[in-house]
């Protein structure tokens, strides 16, 4: 009996259902941006200052404009390095007396205005920011700023969780019915988010919408991969998360429309709903579906796929039977990954780099939210880059390899945040240019780390393999808005150092991998093991293994 892509070869590998089923869960890659990334205008922290009672009314009373009143009121303003002295601190002043004059106000309280005492901001803040954030409603500044790290490192807390935990879900109880169950909680929970009436609320909505969200994400990836045929699948996959970019552009729009974050936040929610419209235009998928013995159930999906594509079924076509490899008798386990010294090699250089591609695009987007003049359109550039990235994957890496374009990519992206620490700000179109550099290159990174995980296992633990590996992905996710934002509170530029290094370590690491351009896919621990050894050795062992079986036994 024939398998699915041998069904698929003649009723179409992607022809009109995998088009449409294609573009259909592409939108999905496009929604999950704003739950990525949106960090970035979710929780953009402006310019700020302690709100001091008396202020304003001293500064009408005497006609100053903003820059004195600035001046005469808030202390460390303009000091290299006092950036905690006039955010977070004021004068223990009452501003409210008479006795202040209008010409240095201070001056009779103190000899030296540093002489004066300080204290923390007691009645809140004020923004120098249009529209609002999650920063400036709920204060997440200065003592509380690590509330927003949480904020950020609550959604992929919840990807962890939800990729293992749904992705098994999804293995046995069927990719559509997880998939329409993680659309519908991700769209409740983002509308209840833009809704919460306090940072408690509004983390747990967070924290559910990352459940879901990624594991919805993965699902449309894998639903595509198993509708189209063989030779179809690695360009879908690479188009499918250049979708993730479109998401990106669309976010930068609508964030620059909507500079409230509860609106914000609503806009980019509400168009989940729709995706539940396909309960009646997206099937289970046959291969799941064989995997679970349903032969019938298979059957008929391939035939409507056949009538879809205007294609008929051949009478020898007319059953189905499982891959081999969901009929294997090998079982899986996580010992086999770290066994034998190739493997062990293998995984852990791919764990670094899933962390290091996490920790380098998630944290150049952020340190952009606090380093760019204007945060739209900087999202806006550094997010068209990410298309040249995904046309140069499909262009090089069945002509150059996989292990040369991903190193570079990785070197690429560390040299250009090592080279944006010493970038004057008078040459911000230099800034944004090498900034741009980083971001396609570690976009390279990322997209390639996820083809090469699945060429580097044997079939029997490659799900298990990329799975583990991926997780670092996550795991990376949850540390780097404590990287950004911790670390650019001691000195604006230091995330990109660290950030630098791991992306040159990483790039020296991919090195040592075996190059899998024009090799079959790895079928047990020793194919895998053999990867690195010279072609002429590996025709050898071919060769000395069938004089051996054909040698008679006596």
């Amino acid at each position: 009996m024939p398998t699915v892509d041998e069904i698929l070869e003649h009723i179409g590998e992607f022809h009109f259902f995998q088009k449409q089923t294609f573009f259909l869960l592409s939108l999905l890659s496009v929604a999950f941006a704003p739950i990525y990334v949106g960090i970035v205008f979710l929780g953009f922290t402006p310019e700020h200052r302690c709100r001091s009672p008396g202020v304003a009314e001293l500064s009408e009373r005497c006609g100053w404009s903003r820059a004195e009143e600035l001046n005469y009121t808030v202390p460390g303003l303009g000091a290299a390095g006092e950036a905690h002295l006039h955010q977070c601190m004021q004068y223990a002043v009452d501003w409210n007396q008479s006795a202040l004059g209008c010409v240095d106000p201070l001056a009779g309280l103190a000899a030296n205005r540093s002489q004066l005492p300080l204290q923390p901001c007691q009645h809140g803040w004020v923004y120098d920011a249009p529209g609002s954030s999650i920063v400036t409603e709920f204060n997440l500044v200065c003592a509380n700023s690590w509330m927003l790290d949480l904020f950020q490192s609550a959604v992929n807390v919840g990807f962890f969780v939800g990729a293992v935990a749904i992705g098994y879900l999804a293995d046995r109880f069927g990719r559509k019915f997880c998939l329409l169950v993680t659309i519908l909680v991700n769209a409740v929970s983002g509308v209840l988010m833009a809704v919460a009436p306090n940072y408690t609320w509004m983390l747990i909505f967070r924290l559910i919408q990352g459940l879901v969200s990624k594991a919805g994400w993965l699902i449309g990836y894998i639903l595509i991969t198993e509708f189209v045929g063989l030779g179809y699948r690695r360009t879908v996959g690479i188009v499918y998360q250049a979708a993730f970019t479109v998401g990106l552009l669309v976010l930068s729009g609508v964030a620059y429309a909507l500079p409230g974050w509860r609106w914000l936040q609503l806009t980019v929610t509400l168009p989940t709903f729709c995706f539940l419209l396909y309960y009646w235009c997206i099937p289970e998928s046959p291969r799941w579906l064989l995997s679970q013995n349903k032969q019938g159930k298979a059957m008929r999906i391939v035939k409507h796929i056949a009538k879809k594509n205007g294609k008929s079924m051949p009478a020898s076509l007319q059953s189905l039977r499982a891959d081999e490899e969901a009929l294997g008798a090998m079982h899986p386990s996580f010992l086999d990954l770290v066994r034998t010294p190739q493997m062990r090699k293998h995984t852990l250089i791919l764990m670094y780099n899933w962390f290091t591609s996490s920790v380098l695009y998630q944290g150049l987007i952020m340190h952009m939210g606090l380093a760019g003049d204007n945060v739209y359109l900087d999202f806006f550039y550094s997010a068209l880059v990410e298309f040249p990235a995904a046309i140069i994957i499909i262009v090089s890496i069945d002509r150059v390899g996989r292990r040369y374009p991903w190193a570079v990519s990785n070197m690429v992206a560390g040299v250009a945040c090592l080279a944006s620490v010493f970038i004057p700000d008078e040459l911000p179109w230099l800034k944004v240019t090498v900034a741009c550099l980083g971001r396609m290159n570690i976009t390279m990174a990322f997209e390639m780390v996820c083809l090469v995980s699945a060429e580097l296992y044997p079939t029997f633990i490659r799900n298990l393999g990329v799975h583990v590996c991926s997780s670092m992905c996550d795991i990376g996710g949850i540390f780097t808005p404590f990287l950004v934002y911790r670390l650019a509170a001691l000195w604006p530029e230091l995330p990109l150092v660290v950030f630098a290094a791991v992306g040159l370590i990483a790039g020296g690491l991919v090195l040592l991998l075996p190059e899998t351009k024009g090799k079959a896919l790895p079928e047990t621990i020793q194919d895998a093991e053999n990867l690195l050894r010279p072609r002429k050795y590996n025709e050898k062992m071919i060769y000395l293994q069938v004089k051996k079986s054909d040698t008679p036994r006596t």
